[in-house]
C-alpha cells in the first residue's frame, strides 16, 4: 500500500509541475485586432406599423409572413363616426357655397342702383339749387337742406358697396374654408385605413379582429423581403474605435461554425443610458442563404490586421505587459496589437526566447 500510494504521489507530481511550468516560444503569425458587438438582425426598412386613428379594428385583410405591396391596405378601422363627419362637413359646404348665395349679392347689387339713382338725382337738385342761390333766389334753409340730402345720398351709396364687397368676400370665405373642412374629414377618413410603406412582408401582426386601435401601441412590423441588415451594440469604451467601412466578421446561432461577413454602414451617435452602448448598423456582403428579423448575432469588428507579427498567447502576459522567462524572473515587454486569443510583442522577446505561463 504504501508502494501504491508513493507512486501516485510522484504522478501527481508530476502532472503538477507539467500545468505549473507549461512554457512555450513567441511566433511568427498574422493577428487582428477586433471588438465584439452582440446584436440582431434586422430586415432593411422595417418598420413598426401605426393607427393614425382610434378605433375598432374591422377587419385584417393579411396574415403573418404575407408579402404586400407600397399602398396594400393592412388594417381596416370603423369609421362610422368620420362617415357622419364627412356628410356634415358636405352638408355646411353645399349650404355655404358662394354659387349658392349669389341672391344675397344680387339684393345689394339692387340696392347699390338705387342708392345711385337717388344720389344723382340729390345731385341735379343740389346743383339747381345752388345755381338759384347765386342769383339770389332761395333761402340759405333751402340750399342747406339739398346740400344735406345730397351728402346723405352719397354716404348711403358708398356704404351700399361697401356692404356688398364685405358680403362677397364673406361668402367666398366661408365657401373655400366648407371645402377645406371637406377635404379634411375625407382626408381622416383615409386615416382609418391603415397602409403599408414599402414593398415588403408583414413579419407580425400585434393586434386582432375586434381590438381596440390606438396611436399607441403597434399593429404590426413590415420589412423588406430579401435586403437584411445588422443592428450591432458596441459599448461605449469601444465605440471611438469604430468606423464606418470596417469589416465585420459574424457568427449566427443559426449557422453553427459558420463565418459571415459584413461592413459598418453607420454609427448612431446617441448613447442608451441603460446598457451604456451605442448603436452600430452593418451591411452583409456576405451573407446566409435563409434570414429573418431578431435572430441574435455575435460580431467582431475588424480595427487593425498585421500579417507577419511576433505573438504570444494572451494568457502568458501579465499585469504591466510583463512576461515570466524564468520560474523564478520577470520581464518587461511592449506590446502590440491584441485579439481575444493572442498579443503582438513589439519589443523584449525573440522567437527563440520561452516564456513560462502564470500559475492559475
Amino acid at each position: 500500500m504504501k508502494k501504491v500510494f508513493a507512486f501516485l504521489l510522484s504522478v501527481m507530481a508530476l502532472v503538477s509541475c507539467k500545468e505549473k511550468f507549461e512554457s512555450c516560444s513567441p511566433s511568427i503569425a498574422s493577428i487582428t485586432e477586433s471588438v465584439y458587438a452582440s446584436g440582431i438582425i434586422k430586415s432593411t426598412n422595417q418598420y413598426q406599423v401605426f393607427s393614425k386613428a382610434n378605433g375598432i379594428i374591422a377587419s385584417i385583410p393579411v396574415k403573418k409572413g404575407d408579402p404586400v405591396k407600397k399602398g396594400q391596405v393592412l388594417f381596416y378601422i370603423s369609421n362610422e363616426n368620420s362617415l357622419l363627419n364627412v356628410d356634415n362637413a358636405e352638408l355646411v359646404a353645399r349650404n355655404a357655397d358662394f354659387n349658392a348665395n349669389r341672391d344675397k349679392l344680387n339684393e345689394l347689387r339692387l340696392n347699390i342702383n338705387l342708392a345711385r339713382k337717388k344720389l344723382k338725382n340729390d345731385s341735379l337738385i343740389y346743383a339747381r339749387q345752388l345755381n338759384l342761390w347765386k342769383e339770389q333766389i332761395g333761402t340759405r334753409i333751402e340750399l342747406e337742406q339739398r346740400e344735406l340730402a345730397y351728402s346723405a345720398s352719397r354716404a348711403s351709396y358708398e356704404s351700399a358697396i361697401l356692404r356688398f364687397n364685405d358680403l362677397q368676400k364673406q361668402l367666398k370665405f366661408s365657401s373655400q374654408q366648407s371645402q377645406n373642412n371637406v377635404s379634411i374629414s375625407k382626408s381622416m377618413l383615409s386615416d382609418y385605413a391603415v397602409k403599408s410603406n414599402l414593398d415588403g412582408r408583414v413579419y407580425t401582426i400585434l393586434k386582432e379582429k375586434g381590438e381596440m386601435a390606438t396611436t399607441q401601441p403597434p399593429l404590426a412590423i413590415i420589412g423588406d423581403a430579401t435586403q437584411f441588415g445588422l443592428l450591432l451594440q458596441v459599448d461605449e469604451n469601444d465605440v471611438v474605435k469604430i468606423a464606418v467601412g470596417q469589416k465585420v466578421y459574424v457568427t449566427l446561432e443559426s449557422y453553427h461554425k459558420q463565418i459571415f461577413e459584413a461592413v459598418i454602414d453607420k454609427i448612431n451617435p446617441l448613447m442608451n443610458e441603460r446598457s451604456r452602448t451605442f448603436e452600430v448598423e452593418a451591411s452583409f456582403t456576405k451573407k446566409p442563404e435563409v434570414l429573418y428579423p431578431n435572430l441574435t448575432v455575435e460580431a467582431n469588428i475588424e480595427l487593425t490586421k498585421k500579417e507577419k507579427a511576433l505573438i504570444i498567447p494572451r494568457v502568458y502576459l501579465l499585469d504591466g505587459d510583463s512576461v515570466w522567462i524564468s520560474k523564478k524572473e520577470k520581464k518587461k515587454i511592449i506590446t502590440g496589437l491584441k485579439d481575444y486569443k493572442n498579443v503582438e510583442v513589439l519589443e523584449g522577446l525573440t522567437e527563440q526566447d520561452n516564456i513560462f505561463k502564470p500559475i492559475q
